[in-house]
């Protein structure tokens, strides 16, 4: 029977789910293995070194680099305030004195006798990382991190903006294929995941970010309306980063696509129940799906195995991401193996695949569908 691996997305009533949670650099990790922790629990932190500073004391002096340890007033090590005095001359008769005082608070780190300057570093700069998810502490990576399994609902979007963020599902549009408009908005919608279905305006999008509206999950948004947003153009590389109050993550693709029926009617099962949503997306190499996860139960359920990586087999269902049947579910029918000669002219293997909404059979490359995994 014929076989083939194709890129997934994910849509999940229930599986078992692991998140691994790791520190920029080497720390102190604040579980231990089989701890249950809250989204909101800290289980990890680190100080990354504060920013570096240089003064040129000697210039300030007028006096040779060789010369600084008879002015120097701070030893290296010494901790300083802003405005304190870092080195000075000794004047005449007292009189005359030439200082340097330093323009920020921290830590002298050094000074060099061949060119001048001194070094001045910041406080550290602490990080904590959090759970993000409910569940069981699963592995600890020594002075990295740790691994958190849970069960949940999981759903993977197709592209976002705007990083990790938590609050309860509120379901705005009564269909998959209706319009999330920015009069659906109001006072209960803030500090909520909000759920809408085939497109959000971006008067709706500025009005949920002024509302304090934690994210939003829709099926379709106007790539020109997110350089309105961020202030620049979204490439290629990675997303997550942006400084949007509201993590946006769009599950079918850019304009007007009516979300999946079965991603909608999953959201729409949990509403009221709090997700973690991340609009991170890389789509080149390591590919990162933006994500909502909602926890099940923070225990974790044993016989929940986590979703297998699947190949693309007769009775697969895929979503097609290329025009003119794109962002449409169907079930594969046929995988021939032979390569087939498309409209283009070019040759390239193919599915039949047969579309539900249209209820008909079409031949495609497979380069243009991907795997719609919902258990």
């Amino acid at each position: 029977m014929a076989h083939a691996y194709t890129p997934g997305l994910k849509v999940l009533a229930k599986t078992m789910f692991t998140k691994t949670r790791r520190l920029p650099l080497k720390g102190n990790v604040k579980v231990n293995k089989g701890d249950l922790v809250k989204a909101d629990d800290i289980v990890a932190h680190t100080d990354l070194p504060g920013n570096v500073f240089p003064v040129n004391v000697a210039n300030f002096l007028n006096v040779d680099p060789s010369e600084l340890d008879d002015f120097m007033v701070r030893k290296e090590g010494d901790v300083i305030q802003k405005g304190d005095i870092l080195a000075e001359t000794k004047g005449i008769f007292g009189l005359f004195k030439s200082s340097v005082k330093s323009p920020v608070a921290g830590t002298l780190d050094s000074y060099s006798k061949v060119t001048g300057q001194a070094i001045i570093r910041e406080d550290p700069i602490p990080v904590n990382i959090n759970a993000y998810i409910h569940g069981i502490i699963d592995e600890v990576i020594p002075e990295e991190g740790v691994v958190i399994r849970t069960t949940a609902a999981f759903v993977q979007g197709i592209f976002g903006i705007g990083g990790e963020r938590r609050g309860a599902i509120k379901i705005l549009t009564e269909k998959a294929g209706d319009i999330l408009t920015a009069d659906l908005i109001d006072d209960s919608c803030k500090g909520k995941v909000l759920v809408g279905g085939a497109f959000m305006t971006l008067d709706a999008f500025k009005k949920a970010e002024k509302m304090g509206v934690e994210g939003i999950i829709v099926g379709g948004f106007n790539y020109k309306d997110i350089k309105d947003i961020v202030g620049y153009d979204i490439g290629v590389a990675i997303t997550g980063e942006e400084p949007v109050q509201t993590t946006l993550i769009v599950t079918e693709g850019f304009g007007e696509i009516r979300m999946a029926e079965q991603t909608f009617n999953l959201l729409k099962d949990h509403e009221g129940e709090i997700a973690s949503i991340n609009g991170a997306t890389q789509i080149r190499a390591g590919v990162i799906r933006p994500e909502v996860i909602i926890c099940l139960d923070e225990k974790s359920d044993d016989k929940i195995k986590p979703a297998d990586i699947k190949g693309m087999d007769i009775g697969t269902v895929v979503r097609v991401i290329r025009a003119p049947y794109f962002g449409l579910l169907g079930e594969v029918t046929e995988l021939p193996h032979a390569l087939q000669k498309l409209e283009s002219g070019s040759m390239a293997r193919v599915a039949k695949v047969k579309i539900y909404e249209q209820n008909k059979e079409v031949m495609l490359p497979r380069a243009n569908l991907e795997i719609y995994e919902t258990k």
